[in-house]
């Protein structure tokens, strides 16, 4: 005879975000994992975030990121080395509002979405909407900031709201 029993809900959010990480972890198909960070960022660090790209992407999964310097041209690189065709740049404004070295970077990038109906807004305003679509479609945030990096820990808050999971490196 077979007996079931109804287990009780719970209802706390640290239980429920580490069956997340578990069924992360366990998960072993692609994923959607979104790669975002500061751009002042010292060479050293920009070559381990090539790196960590570089081989997110050789595994199979889809790397999202934005445009600008510093850990995002180094996520593009990684990428890019690795299986351009996994690469997606989603960029706060127009190309034409890019700076020249990131624009001769993003020439060569085959999925690039550009918002230049965001073009008349602060660069902060249009990076803040960027992050928010570039979190909605992904699995998990890796991101690489500093303390008072206010716009990218708002971004790191909104993704766990929506319950991705978040890796979440300080340079400080």
């Amino acid at each position: 005879m077979t007996q079931s029993f109804d287990l009780p809900q719970v209802q706390d959010p640290q239980v429920d975000e580490f069956l997340q990480e578990l069924a992360s972890i366990q998960q072993t198909g692609s994923k959607r994992i979104a790669l975002l960070g500061s751009r002042h960022v010292p060479i050293i660090h920009q070559n381990m975030i090539e790196m960590l790209s570089y081989a997110l992407v050789l595994s199979g999964n889809q790397l999202l990121t934005s445009g600008s310097t510093g850990t995002n041209a180094a996520a593009i690189r990684g990428a890019m080395r690795a299986d351009p065709n996994l690469l997606t740049v989603v960029l706060p404004q127009s190309l034409d509002r890019q700076p020249p070295e990131s624009r001769r970077q993003l020439d060569n990038v085959m999925h690039l979405v550009e918002k230049p109906e965001q073009d008349e807004m602060s660069l902060a305003e249009a990076s803040a909407l960027c992050n928010q679509e570039i979190i909605s479609r992904c699995q998990q945030l890796v991101c690489f900031a500093f303390h008072d990096s206010n716009t990218l820990l708002k971004t790191c808050r909104e993704a766990e709201d929506l319950r991705k999971l978040v890796t979440l490196f300080y340079f400080d």
